[in-house]
C-alpha cells in the first residue's frame, strides 16, 4: 500500500511538472523611449515561417489583436512596420520511473536498489516573434513572443497561435512615461 502511495504520489509530481514546463511562455518587451500614442496605423513587412499555410494565420492573430487596440492596418507607409518570425523546433525531455523496491533516494532494507527506466521524450516546440518598427526611424519599438509545444492537430496549434498572440498584446499600447 505504501508503495502504491510513494509512486502515486512521484507520478502526480510528474505530471504537474510536465504541464508547467510545456505551459504557454510570453514575454513582451519595448523601447520605453518610444511614445505609442502617435502611433495609430501598420503596415505588414513581412511574415516569415516554414510553413507557408501559417502566413495569414498569424497575419489575422496579429490584425484582431490591433484591430482590439485601435490600430487600423494599411497597404503600406503605415506608422508602424510589423514583422513576425514563425520557429519551430524539437526539444527533449528525461523520464526516470523506479520500480518502488529501494530504488532512488532511498534505502528499503531489501538488500539492493530496484531497477529504473529513463526514457526520452521529443516533442515540437513553436515560437513565433512579432516585432514593431517605427516606420520613419526604421528603430524597433516593440517585441512580443510566445512559445508553446505543437500538437499534431492543426486547430488546437491555430488555437494556441490566437491565445498566444492575445496575451502578447494584453498590456498593448505600453502605457506612456510618467
Amino acid at each position: 500500500m505504501n508503495a502504491h502511495r510513494t509512486i502515486a504520489g512521484f507520478l502526480g509530481a510528474m505530471l504537474l511538472t510536465a504541464t508547467a514546463s510545456f505551459a504557454q511562455q510570453v514575454k513582451t518587451d519595448y523601447d520605453r523611449d518610444s511614445d505609442f500614442g502617435h502611433y495609430r496605423t501598420y503596415s505588414w513587412e513581412k511574415v516569415q515561417t516554414p510553413d507557408p499555410l501559417w502566413v495569414d494565420r498569424i497575419k489575422e492573430a496579429v490584425n484582431s489583436a490591433l484591430a482590439a487596440k485601435a490600430w487600423k492596418q494599411v497597404d503600406s507607409g503605415g506608422d508602424v512596420a510589423v514583422v513576425a518570425i514563425e520557429t519551430t523546433q524539437n526539444q527533449q525531455t528525461l523520464n526516470t520511473f523506479y520500480d518502488g523496491f529501494g530504488g532512488g533516494w532511498r534505502w528499503r532494507g531489501f538488500g539492493g536498489f530496484g531497477d529504473s527506466t529513463t526514457t526520452v521524450d521529443t516533442y515540437r516546440v513553436g515560437t513565433l516573434v512579432v516585432d514593431l518598427f517605427d516606420s520613419s526611424t526604421k528603430k524597433l519599438i516593440w517585441r512580443g513572443s510566445a512559445s508553446e509545444t505543437l500538437s499534431d492537430k492543426s486547430d488546437k496549434n491555430i488555437k494556441t497561435l490566437d491565445k498566444g498572440v492575445q496575451k502578447m498584446f494584453d498590456r498593448f499600447p505600453p502605457s506612456p512615461k510618467k
